[in-house]
């Protein structure tokens, strides 16, 4: 089907989304396994559920426009699962907390490319008018901007960058 005007971008992206969450969901959990700080390891877990979360919502808005949520296969967060999973659990570790950091690097990587598509979907969803659409994928969006500020505080705060300077 050729992408004639906005509400088929949004339906795209639709699936776009949902296709970057299904991808990051497993390397989150592996990440959160991985991660050697507990207060890291909890915060990528309940990012993983968020993740599932964000997929119920994202599954639920297809079917309401009689799409399959599984139509596209996202290569954005392909690529970037491919990074999380080579530097962040392949990679050789002599130190736990340098892992701990890098491993909240490429969560945050992964993260930031959900903000994108939530934001952009969010915004075709109020201008196409679809308030309810809008408001849950909104939902989406404030929860992934709150699993970053976590990870965000986790490195700095909670002291992870210390620990591994």
């Amino acid at each position: 089907m050729a992408i004639q005007n906005l509400k088929d971008v949004y339906l795209d992206q639709l699936q776009d989304i949902y296709s970057a969450n299904k991808q990051s969901l497993e390397v989150t959990t592996a990440l959160g396994r991985a991660a050697k700080n507990k207060e890291l390891s909890e915060a990528l877990i309940a990012g993983a559920n968020g993740i599932s979360r964000g997929m119920d919502v994202v599954a639920s808005i297809c079917s309401e426009h009689d799409i399959d949520p599984n139509g596209e296969h996202c290569k954005g967060m392909e690529g970037l699962v491919k990074e999380a999973r080579a530097h962040g659990l392949e990679e050789e570790f002599g130190d736990e907390d340098a892992q701990n950091a890098m491993i909240i690097t490429q969560y945050q990587r992964m993260v930031h490319y959900a903000i994108a598509g939530y934001g952009c979907l969010v915004a075709f969803a109020n201008r196409l008018e679809l308030d309810g659409d809008a408001a849950r994928l909104q939902e989406c969006l404030d929860n992934t901007y709150e699993g970053d500020r976590r990870m965000t505080e986790i490195a700095m705060k909670g002291g992870v960058n210390k620990a591994a300077a």
